[in-house]
């Protein structure tokens, strides 16, 4: 059952945590509310005893009566009432004062307790929350000042670009009677389309044209940049549309105004973006191009006079002259931190100065982050105890309440029996699973604030960026952060005593302050030895892992196939079959970008072969699914309705069940698309004639060649051996290919002998050679491959050892599941394929001993070398 901890989180945080406490304050009422109950029990059993004790006291009054008779039987029959009468009233009034005793008083000092337990977690989490909203809204802010301040450098470069150019660069004006291809251009420039009209350029000439005569151009000044010349304010241009051009309202000006944007006409000046808008506070350039296309001359910037002193030698060399150059160089009137300092120059320093405080705000938002994610889990377990002890708490003030009055009163034990019933039915579990099932606002997913470079570089973190760009940075079709611990961790398994202890890795539950330290070691954007996770714990780097995959932009398996996920699996079992469900697994997952396909293959061989090596039951594989499900596949929004709905969890369960079907096939396909597309692929034209005689010669063997094969072949195997030397796919469709190797004897006696074309990936063994592929045009085919045929020293990412694969050569020692033998150890075993159904053994002498049992009993002529664990690696990408 999933808990506080795992139930109430929201985007903004605020939201979930608010659904928790409007509960937890509902609580506190009903503890009010039992509290009034008992009370005024209380109360009315005092107020019973009393009036009953006033019954003697007003029988007294009467003179004669019973009082007079001594010895008759109706006195005593009176006396025995009056006495039931005073005993009854003790009893109530003991009522009372047990109930204040045992219910009251003490359940009232543990309301006010938990009341105050809850208002301090709340009061501490708002004021957590307040402040990281408060550096969030700043490092909103810092970004915006940042990307602004990009903006006006590269503005003010362009105009430093345009103002100072050289003379002998700088074009010369040309004289208007020689312009003889301006008609052409004229007529060669395609029509406008301003305010859902289409205009000619001869119709744009003529607006243009009586729009800049008719409307008032004037000066606009800008702090730092300077004035701006030519500029209208954005009402004035929309008061003309609407009187000349027919505007119907202030939208359809703002759309003609922004159509004048977007055809190069108009710029804004003085802000950041280039939007069109009916303001007089946000004023337009009109650019050299409507001057050009209009005819209407373009008023410019007035050339200043300076003064310059002769640059003759003699003045130079004038000492009166040096000593007034070095009292200029040297005096700065306004005392600045910069003197000297350009309008261009002063502008990068205070973009580089708003980059470092951006990086810094990010920087302390993540901390904030971190610190708050750690306090509301704290407080999350804390609230959760809190709570179940409340509805423990009831239940026993209940069980109080009734054991009271029937200790005392036994005519009231029907009454008591009922109560007793009501608080037999209280469920303290029940009700508890009851709040997390209804109120709920979602899972534990971190929202990464990620820091974004002006030039879209992605060195700065490794945390939270999306997958492919961090794959892409690392140069790897898998990121070089999963590889590196899926490395540490298949050499550490042996470490650790047992398979119990290397199960519980990725199951324990482990604090998160202590996960974001290593995450803090990590998250620098750049690559890390696998030295760097000696200092950690197996489970806390399991768990960096984890959160990673968690803080990703976009679940590993795309939320975009969460829909398709839900379709797959809500088919009834009877309409559906295993092969059949597994197909459209594979076309669903074959829509994932590369390198998320090739990180699903490296976790799943992972925990596949964690799963295999030590013979884990279903329990544990079920607990292993649930907790890696948040982490593989998450709906794009979370609800009330997908947190109750387990395909995170089917999914993961069919990647553990058959990961070789899925994934080779996802690894064939690709290859395949590929050769074909580049086989179909149209030929040029050749127009070189040099090589003709000798390509009709190669042509008419090609012909002579394909015409020996149309003959009925042999159905023995062709000598010529299938080759796998490097993968012939292109960047944009290459992945490692798994390889599956049979078993000698089985790939004997199921390769069929007449089959030309091979439907499948799988290496064949060199003892059964396979025909090559016949080629459909006399071309032959390049045969797809993904490596060495050798088998290489470390296993890629996605690498899955076969039939034929020994331990030695794909680096795994068994002993004891995944323990280190002693010095005397040895032997050496064949492994089976990696998947959830089938356990590792080894056949020696007709047996089926545990590997676990073979610690010790090797034999010395098999020795085991190297070190355990498939070395997970992954090659520089070519793109």
């Amino acid at each position: 059952m999933p808990g506080f901890a795992d139930s109430f989180w929201s985007s903004d945080y605020a939201g979930g945590l608010g659904v928790l406490f409007g509960k937890l304050q509902q609580g506190v009422q009903e503890n009010q509310q039992m509290l009034t109950i008992a009370r005024m029990r209380a109360e009315a059993e005092d107020l019973y005893g009393m009036k009953l004790g006033e019954i003697g006291t007003a029988t007294d009054r009467f003179s004669g009566g019973f009082s007079r008779d001594d010895g008759a039987s109706v006195k005593k029959a009176y006396d025995g009432v009056r006495t039931e009468m005073e005993e009854a009233a003790k009893n109530h009034r003991k009522i009372a004062q047990s109930i204040r005793d045992l219910v009251v008083a003490p359940f009232t000092r543990w309301c006010d307790a938990h009341e105050s337990r809850v208002q301090n977690s709340q009061d501490d989490l708002q004021a957590r929350i307040k402040l990281h909203d408060k550096q969030a809204e700043a490092v909103r802010k810092l970004r915006s000042h940042y990307f602004t301040k990009c903006r006006l450098v590269e503005d003010i470069e362009e105009e430093n670009k345009l103002a100072f150019q050289d003379p002998e660069t700088s074009p010369k004006p040309k004289v208007p009677e020689i312009k003889i291809s301006d008609n052409r251009e004229e007529e060669e420039m395609e029509p406008f389309e301003i305010g859902d009209e289409v205009y000619q350029p001869e119709q744009v000439k003529k607006i243009l044209s009586h729009l800049l005569s008719t409307i008032g151009l004037g000066e606009t000044k800008v702090p730092i940049l300077g004035t701006y010349q030519n500029t209208t304010s954005g009402a004035d241009i929309v008061e003309y549309l609407q009187k000349f051009m027919g505007a119907t309202s202030v939208s359809h000006a703002e759309r003609i105004g922004q159509d004048l944007i977007s055809n190069g006409f108009l710029r804004l000046i003085g802000s950041v973006g280039n939007i069109f808008a009916n303001s007089s506070k946000m004023f337009y350039q009109w650019k050299p191009k409507a001057f050009q296309l209009s005819g209407v001359p373009e008023k410019k910037v007035p050339v200043n006079r300076t003064f310059s002193i002769a640059s003759n030698s003699d003045s130079i060399d004038s000492p009166v002259v040096g000593t007034v150059t070095e009292y200029l160089a040297g005096w700065n009137p306004l005392n600045t931190q910069h003197p000297n300092e350009t309008p261009a120059d002063r502008l990068r320093r205070e973009a580089a100065e708003a980059d470092e405080r951006y990086k810094a705000g990010v920087r302390k938002l993540d901390l904030l982050r971190c610190q708050l994610e750690e306090a509301i889990i704290e407080h999350l377990r804390y609230l959760e105890r809190c709570e179940l002890d409340r509805l423990k708490a009831i239940k026993t003030i209940i069980l109080d309440f009734s054991g009271t009055i029937s200790n005392v009163i036994p005519s009231l034990q029907s009454t008591v029996d009922k109560m007793m019933l009501f608080q037999e039915t209280v469920q303290p579990v029940g009700d508890l699973r009851y709040l997390l099932e209804n109120y709920r606002t979602g899972g534990f997913a971190p929202k990464v604030v990620v820091y974004e470079n002006y030039y879209n570089s992605a060195d700065e973190q490794t945390f939270g960026v999306d997958l492919e760009a961090r794959a892409r940075a690392d140069r790897k079709r898998v990121p070089a952060i999963i590889t590196s611990i899926l490395t540490f961790l298949d050499h550490r398994y042996p470490d650790l005593e047992g398979d119990e202890a290397r199960r519980s890795v990725w199951l324990v539950e482990v604090p998160l302050h202590q996960t974001h330290r290593i995450r803090a070691a990590l998250n620098t954007g750049k690559g890390f030895g696998i030295e760097a996770l000696e200092p950690y714990e197996i489970p806390i780097i399991a768990s960096a892992l984890k959160l990673y995959l968690l803080e990703l932009p976009d679940s590993l398996v795309s939320s975009h196939v969460y829909e398709i996920m839900k379709t797959i699996y809500s088919t009834p079992a009877s309409e559906s079959t295993d092969s059949a469900r597994i197909s459209v697994l594979q076309n669903t997952l074959s829509q994932l970008r590369l390198s998320n396909i090739a990180t699903l293959d490296a976790l799943m061989t992972h925990f596949t072969r964690l799963i295999e090596l030590t013979s884990a039951d279903e329990a544990y594989i079920a607990a292993l699914a649930t907790s890696l499900a948040p982490c593989i596949l998450r709906p794009r929004t979370e609800t009330s309705m997908t947190m109750e709905e387990r395909y995170s969890y089917r999914l993961i369960r069919d990647l553990f069940a058959h990961k070789d079907a899925i994934f080779s096939e996802l690894k064939r396909a690709s290859s395949l698309s590929h050769s074909i597309s580049v086989d179909t692929r149209p030929r040029a034209i050749s127009t070189d004639e040099s090589n003709r005689k000798a390509n009709m010669e190669a042509r008419a063997r090609a012909i002579i060649s394909a015409g020996s094969r149309s003959r009925a072949t042999s159905p023995a195997p062709s000598p010529r051996g299938h080759r796998r030397d490097r993968s012939s796919g292109g960047p944009e469709t290459r992945f490692p290919i798994q390889t599956s190797p049979t078993n000698t004897a089985d790939h004997a006696r199921t390769t069929r002998p007449t089959t030309g074309i091979r439907q499948s990936l799988e290496v064949p063994n060199e003892s059964a050679p396979v025909v090559p592929a016949e080629p459909i045009n006399g071309t032959p085919l390049q045969p797809i491959t993904n490596g060495r045929a050798e088998a290489p020293a470390q296993a890629s990412a996605t690498y899955m050892p076969g039939v034929g694969d020994g331990l030695d050569d794909i680096g795994i020692e068994k002993r004891n599941s995944l323990g280190r033998a002693g010095p005397a150890s040895g032997g050496r075993y064949g492994r089976r394929p990696v998947g959830v159904g089938n356990r590792m053994s080894t056949e020696h002498g007709n047996k089926r001993d545990s590997i676990a049992s073979q610690g010790g009993n090797e034999s010395s002529d098999s020795p085991i070398s190297g070190r355990v664990g498939v070395s997970l690696t992954d090659k520089p990408m070519d793109d």
